[in-house]
Formats: C-alpha cells, sequence, structure tokens
C-alpha cells in the first residue's frame, strides 16, 4: 500500500487541502442562502449548477489533460477555483451564485479528473479498491474538517469565504514542488458514455446513482437541518456526521470488495442507505440532535462509498489507455445524476417537507439495487448461440486493441477455409498471448 501510494503522496496532500476549502463551500453557500431566504428551489438550482459546470469539466478535462499534461491542469484549476469563494462573498444573489456554482464546478470536476486518473495509474485490481477508499477516506474527512469550520465565524460575513479562497489556493503548492513525475499523456481524451457502458454498465449506473443522490444531499441537506433547527450549528453537525461516517465505512468497503466482489457490495450499501434514508425521511422536531447526527453517519457510511466502489468497478475492466477517458466518463455520469438531483429534490421537498430528501434518495438506491441484481440474472443467462473463440475473445475487456486486430484479421483469413486449414490456424504465436491483459481469476464478466 504504501508503495502504490507514494509516488502520489503530493497529489492526495494537494487534493486534501483542497477538499477543505471544498468542503466549507458545500456547507457554507446553502446555509447563507437559507439565511437570506433564498427559495427552496432556487437553492436546488444553484446546485444544480455547480454539476452543470462539473459535466461540462468532464466533458473538456481529458481535453486539457491531453493538450498541457496533469500538473499543469491541476496548477491553472486550482487558482480558478480559489477566486470563487470569494466572488460569492462579494456579490451575494441567486442568479450570481448559480454562474459562479458553474465555474466552480467546471474547475472541480477537472481536477478530479487529474486525481483519479492519477491514481489509476499506479493501482492494480487487486489493490484498487483499498487505493481508492483511502483516497476517499482522505478526502471525506477533509471535508469535513471544513464543513466545520462554518462554526468560525458568522455565516453572514466574508470571513468564511475567504478561508476557502485561501486553502484551494495553498492547494497548489505540494504539486507545484513535488519532484514525482506525472502520468503519461493520454492517446485519447474524447469522452464516450457509450463505451463507458460498454465496460461496465454497473460501473457507469452506480455513478449515475451517486450522483442523483448525494447532489441531491449536498445541495438540499441544510435546509432539511434547518426544518428541524434554527441555527447553524444542527447543520454543521449533521454534515460532518455524514461525512465522517463516509470516511470510515470507505477502507473496510474498499477492502470488502477486492476481497468478495464489486456487485455484492455496491447492492449491500445501496440496500442500507435505502434502509436508513427511510429512518431519516421521518424525521421531526422532537428528535434529538444526537439522534439525528448518528443516522447521518450511517447514511453517510452507506451512500458515500457507493461513488468509489463503482469507479474501482468499471477501472477492473478499462485498459491503462483508457484511464483518463473512464475517469472523464465517470465523473461526467456522477455530474449528469447531481444536475438533475438537486432540482427534483427541491420540487420534491416544495410539495412534501424537507424530512422527503431522503425518500427520494431511498428511491434512487432501490432503483440501482435493482438495476444490479437484473445485470446478475443476464451475466448467469447461458448463450443459446455460442460463438467462435477468436470472436468471443476480440469482444471481451481481457483483449488488447492490437491483439483483438490480429484475430480480426485471422477472422477474415479463415473464412472460407475447409476444417484441415483451420486446424493450422490453431497454433496461434505465443507472443500475441503475451500482449493479453489478462486480470487475476478474480476478474468478473464485465458488468
Amino acid at each position: 500500500m504504501k508503495k502504490a501510494l507514494a509516488p502520489v503522496a503530493a497529489l492526495l496532500f494537494s487534493a486534501s487541502i483542497l477538499l477543505t476549502g471544498q468542503g466549507l463551500m458545500g456547507t457554507l453557500l446553502p446555509l447563507r442562502a437559507s439565511i437570506e431566504d433564498f427559495s427552496t428551489v432556487s437553492i436546488g438550482i444553484f446546485g444544480a449548477g455547480y454539476f452543470l459546470g462539473f459535466a461540462v469539466g468532464c466533458l473538456k478535462g481529458g481535453e486539457l489533460v491531453q493538450r498541457v499534461g496533469h500538473i499543469r491542469v491541476f496548477l491553472a484549476m486550482a487558482a480558478l477555483a480559489s477566486a470563487a469563494p470569494l466572488l460569492h462573498g462579494l456579490v451575494v444573489g441567486p442568479f450570481t451564485w448559480s454562474l459562479l456554482r458553474l465555474l466552480n464546478g467546471f474547475s472541480l470536476a477537472v481536477l478530479y479528473v487529474v486525481i483519479e486518473s492519477w491514481l489509476n495509474e499506479h493501482a492494480t485490481n487487486d489493490n484498487r479498491g483499498v487505493v481508492f477508499s483511502t483516497y476517499a477516506m482522505i478526502t471525506l474527512s477533509v471535508l469535513a474538517a471544513g464543513q466545520m469550520m462554518t462554526l468560525l465565524y458568522d455565516p453572514t460575513g466574508l470571513q468564511l469565504f475567504a478561508i476557502a479562497s485561501v486553502l484551494i489556493s495553498v492547494a497548489a503548492i505540494p504539486i507545484a514542488l513535488s519532484s514525482s513525475p506525472s502520468p503519461e499523456l493520454p492517446e485519447t481524451a474524447a469522452v464516450d458514455l457509450r463505451g463507458l457502458y460498454r465496460i461496465s454498465p454497473t460501473g457507469a449506473l452506480g455513478c449515475l446513482a451517486a450522483g442523483f443522490a448525494n447532489g441531491a444531499f449536498w445541495a438540499l441537506a441544510p435546509v432539511f437541518t434547518r426544518s428541524v433547527s434554527e441555527g447553524p450549528g444542527l447543520a454543521a453537525w449533521f454534515m460532518t456526521a455524514a461525512v465522517l461516517g463516509g470516511a470510515i465505512a470507505q477502507w473496510p468497503l474498499g477492502a470488502l470488495s477486492d476481497r468478495i466482489g464489486r456487485r455484492a457490495v455496491l447492492i449491500a450499501v445501496s440496500i442500507g442507505a435505502a434502509v436508513i434514508g427511510a429512518s431519516l425521511s421521518l424525521t421531526g422536531s422532537e428528535w434529538g440532535a444526537t439522534t439525528i447526527g448518528v443516522l447521518g453517519a450511517c447514511w453517510g457510511a452507506a451512500a458515500f462509498p457507493l461513488y468509489t466502489i463503482a469507479v474501482a468497478h468499471t477501472n477492473d475492466y478499462a485498459e491503462p489507455s483508457q484511464y483518463v477517458t473512464v475517469s472523464g466518463g465517470l465523473l461526467l455520469m456522477y455530474g449528469l445524476g447531481a444536475t438533475v438531483g438537486p432540482i427534483i429534490a427541491a420540487i420534491f421537498l416544495t410539495a412534501t417537507n424537507a424530512g422527503m430528501l431522503f425518500l427520494y434518495c431511498m428511491i434512487v438506491h432501490l432503483l440501482l439495487v435493482a438495476f444490479v441484481l437484473y445485470r446478475r440474472l443476464v451475466q448467469r443467462a447461458p448463450s443459446k448461440h455460442p460463438v467462435p473463440f477468436a470472436d468471443a475473445l476480440a469482444a471481451t475487456q481481457t483483449a488488447s486493441p492490437v491483439y483483438e486486430d490480429e484475430i480480426a484479421q485471422d477472422g477474415r483469413a479463415w473464412q472460407g477455409t475447409t476444417h484441415g486449414h483451420r486446424e493450422q490456424h490453431e497454433s496461434i504465436d505465443h507472443a500475441h498471448l503475451s500482449r493479453l491483459s489478462i486480470v487475476g481469476g478474480k476478474r468478473e464478466e464485465s458488468l
């Protein structure tokens, strides 16, 4: 584990500082908007604005990395992200904040593309769950620290916005001074959602579902806490409890997914999040802060690891040359869900009450469970029309693109030959087989 993380230590340190500032902004903005009497729908809209920018950043992040490299992109986007908090504090209004959140979402998405593709360069299928869970555990912990910073100053002042800006700016320093080499530039940068779905339907839809649920949580959870108790205290503690719960659960769930398979863990955490979400939807003002905090921690422990496990599941089937585009595609799936999720949840809350936020999340998680179970049934169904060995091998994710081309050429050569001729072709050059990127026996059928 130390050997795998050593080359990206500076990256993880920078990400920790960066996300401390992001955690502060994530709680501060909905809280300040609620104090300013922004409508619930307008809060949902500027929350969705962040993820709309996030989606655009996912589409363009790979192109930027391909053009100038990982380090330069990280430094540029950190500078851009540091400007947004100050502008939020200087100009307060729903329309302005929506535009600024879009800008912030774009810069953060590109930063995530850099971080996650960089991590994938140093992970294997045997430890990817642990590596990504360690990364998520670190980042969620600092997100919680950032959220607690809302208690340092009055949220109606400029101080908290300035602190967030400083933290994001300082995050560029470890990367700028690091001597660790950055990953190679990707050969392709365009995001292909159809190709991503072919690599892993479960991973792609898992990230989408995480976006629907977690995007609504980040945008509207402070509104939920204000419906239970006035003042910023409960919002800070509830958000912190949820994030810490997610951070604590990341590593053991990631290690478990390395042992028993990603899909089983995806199903378990989705069911757990649905059950806890149903409990939170019944929360009333008579519930104590401790009870609400414990439920929030349990919900975070189930809901937040969903994305990282889905990412690890997808990258189990991706080639090294696809890591940047796969990271961008998965983040885009998350961003699309998180763009629409806050708006749907805000309308749902307006029509009912703030506690229905977690009923909405429960529905999302149960739909994901149904999809993963469906995929497992489809995988186990035997094929009624077996295909030739060469065609089957070329269609799998275990053959390299070079070898697939050679198989295709061999296939054309085999057409019209007799059975005797085919036997001659069965002595495939062992040099070809060495190009196969076959993962260990624990690799599952692509779902």
